[in-house]
């Protein structure tokens, strides 16, 4: 059998038909960047968030970036972040000028701990940036109020968490913006790039909405210097047609990590993804910890169970941020998320007996220890 990490053709089959119907709407209209479609989900993606305002732009690097940019960060500022994310999370904070300053995830859910952010804040520091990681949120209340105790901005990089909850509000929707990816692999994905920011602020939502489109406030009025961020029309068509079964897609997901938690609930060499009580967990992704991870994933390949790693460098230690003179231990639990975790096959269409066999397959290779450890 053959399990793939992310099956999309599975995915998009069934609403092969709503799609064509979508995009031929927008053919037609010729409305293509920007425009009513991006309106109408901006609309929609709002009253699913639970937000006041969507602005649609062009990926979630972008909605990460402009949302600093519109909250004032600049040169010579530090914007906190945690280091086991993707490189986006820190390029937003650099593209701003401002420099990302990290602190190490707790060893359960792997997002921001709070105990430690305290000692990361200095007189430059004008935000936080909580990383809802792999579909389940931070722990937002104690972040939140040493934000509100030092006076920063919350931007919450939301890119993996559409539709997750925190105490039974939407992640998005705490801070002073939510920042939403929609690459194809995504919970809530387009056929292409695409992203959006959520924010309850009218001055906010217009500042964002005058950056995303060159800093225009009406057409060719430029009030300030702004991007082309502009989210296009092909890709709300797609995403409002999608978005009426995001529910349905996370309660599959939410069922599939059932499904794993119940068959590998009695291995001892590894370590399941736990749901905070705080959390309603929408599982984009299911991590496991496991020994010898990279031979793992090699002989799980070649029994046809496609996994990934996410993610294999911690920002800090990516030549790209090696001028921040973080070395190995800066950060021991973002590393050694990096050296264990696997994730496994994770998408709504996931089979049970393609589950089935993504763990038998891990059951055979965790039974050969002895021969494993002398390949590796």
């Amino acid at each position: 059998m053959q399990v793939p990490f992310v099956d999309l053709a599975a995915h998009h089959r069934p609403l092969r038909p709503a799609l064509d119907a979508a995009v031929a709407e927008v053919l037609d209209s010729n409305y293509f960047a920007g425009g009513p479609v991006v309106a109408q989900f901006e609309e929609e993606f709002a009253a699913f968030c639970g937000s006041r305002f969507a602005i649609g732009v062009g990926s979630g690097t972008e909605a990460l970036w402009l949302s600093l940019l519109a909250l004032g960060i600049g040169p010579g500022d530090e914007v906190i972040t945690v280091p086991n994310t993707f490189l986006a999370t820190a390029e937003a904070i650099s593209y701003c000028g401002a420099t990302p300053v990290f602190v190490d995830v707790d060893p359960v859910h792997h997002t921001l701990d709070p105990e430690l952010l305290p000692a990361a804040i200095t007189p430059r520091t004008k935000a936080i940036i909580p990383v809802h990681l792999y579909g389940q949120t931070a722990d937002l209340d104690p972040i939140l109020e040493i934000a509100r105790k030092h006076g920063l901005a919350v931007v919450e990089d939301s890119c993996q968490a559409h539709g997750a909850e925190y105490k039974g509000r939407k992640a998005g929707t705490w801070g002073a913006t939510g920042c939403f990816s929609f690459y194809p692999g995504k919970n809530l994905g387009a056929m292409g790039e695409a992203g959006a920011i959520v924010t309850d602020d009218p001055t906010l939502a217009a500042t964002l909405q005058s950056f995303r489109d060159h800093g225009q406030s009406k057409r060719y009025h430029h009030s300030r210097i702004g991007w082309n961020a502009r989210m296009d029309a092909l890709q709300a068509a797609v995403l409002r047609v999608k978005l009426r079964h995001l529910p349905r897609w996370n309660t599959q997901r939410r069922a599939n990590a059932r499904v794993y938690q119940e068959l590998l609930a009695d291995l001892e060499d590894v370590v399941l993804p736990q749901e905070a009580a705080y959390s309603r967990h929408v599982y984009h992704l299911f991590p496991i910890r496991v020994p010898q991870r990279d031979q793992v994933l090699r002989d799980l390949a070649e029994l046809g169970v496609m996994c990934g790693i996410h993610y294999p460098v911690p920002v800090h230690r990516q030549p790209a941020y090696h001028h921040l003179e973080l070395g190995i231990g800066s950060f021991p639990v973002a590393e050694a998320a990096a050296r264990e975790l696997l994730s496994l096959p994770m998408f709504p269409e996931l089979t049970r007996s393609q589950a089935e066999y993504v763990v038998t397959s891990l059951r055979s290779i965790l039974a050969r220890p002895v021969e494993h450890e002398r390949r590796s």
